[in-house]
């Protein structure tokens, strides 16, 4: 079965890839897309429909959107998307909004309070429906600004995991558009005729937000020195323990023993009298 699009094609080979190197989708797992209507998630559900017509292996998509309660948000356009192109499709009603509203004082960013709550959603969902994996649609500039953001402003050396086990072991998140940059996903979801819907959260589009200074400097690093970003991403799957500063990976006390083990000098064997 041919792809629709040569870019399709290019991109479900990248999604492929990530499956395999990390062990992303197994045969018989019920994989539930959480399902925002921005573009990328758009993206994930698109190509990951491609892949299932296709696969050597047996999976199920189930589309899950969280709507977060804001008066203006067109989860009717999503349910009708999704029923044109066969794909199930479950929406939560929450009042997410109106949580955030009451919790954070003027001056904070909501944006990862939103994304905890969101989660604890999709994590409940999943239950209810039998996903065996919640896939997420975090493409390559998401990781690469996240290890950013957390370099700058958080004093860690992370990024995110293209697989995530939950701390109470019940779910298994995925992020099979590792390798898709943002700038595909875009043309990806535009040329498949998917219409991007705002989540209507005041705080979208905030130019002063860590993460859109973030974005604005990996844009001009890319335009002085194109291939930086894929630099980047390689990094993250080449990390050189020893050259860094954590002790739990450079241990000091085992550091000195090898040292002083490499130190003594090798002493001649005795001739036997």
């Amino acid at each position: 079965m041919a792809y629709d699009s040569a870019l399709e094609k290019k991109l479900a080979r990248k999604t492929t890839r990530a499956i395999v190197d990390f062990d992303l989708i197994e045969d018989g797992d019920r994989v539930m897309v959480g399902l925002s209507g921005g573009k990328d998630s758009w993206a994930l559900m698109q190509l990951l429909d491609a892949l299932r017509r296709r696969a050597p292996v047996n999976f199920s998509l189930i589309a899950v959107n969280v709507d977060s309660g804001y008066r203006d948000y067109k989860h009717d356009v999503i349910t009708r998307t999704c029923q044109k192109r066969g794909w199930e499709l479950q929406i939560e009603h929450t009042s997410i909004g109106e949580i955030i509203d009451d919790k954070l004082d003027a001056q904070a960013t909501p944006c990862s309070l939103c994304a905890r709550l969101r989660r604890g959603v999709l994590y409940r969902v999943a239950s209810a429906v039998g996903a065996t994996k919640i896939a997420l649609g975090h493409h390559a500039d998401d990781f690469i600004e996240t290890l950013l953001l957390n370099l700058f402003f958080a004093g860690a050396l992370k990024a995110m995991p293209p697989r995530l086990v939950s701390d109470d072991r019940r779910h298994v998140v995925i992020r099979p558009l590792v390798y898709v940059s943002e700038e595909e996903a875009r043309e990806y979801t535009q040329v498949s005729g998917l219409p991007v819907i705002g989540c209507c959260c005041p705080a979208c589009g905030d130019l002063s937000l860590q993460r859109q200074r973030i974005k604005r400097l990996l844009l001009d690093l890319e335009r002085e020195h194109p291939g930086v970003k894929q630099s980047m991403l390689k990094a993250l799957g080449n990390v050189v323990g020893r050259h860094l500063l954590d002790r739990r990976l450079n241990p000091v006390a085992e550091l000195r023993a090898e040292f002083v083990a490499q130190s003594e000098p090798i002493m001649p064997a005795t001739p036997e009298s």
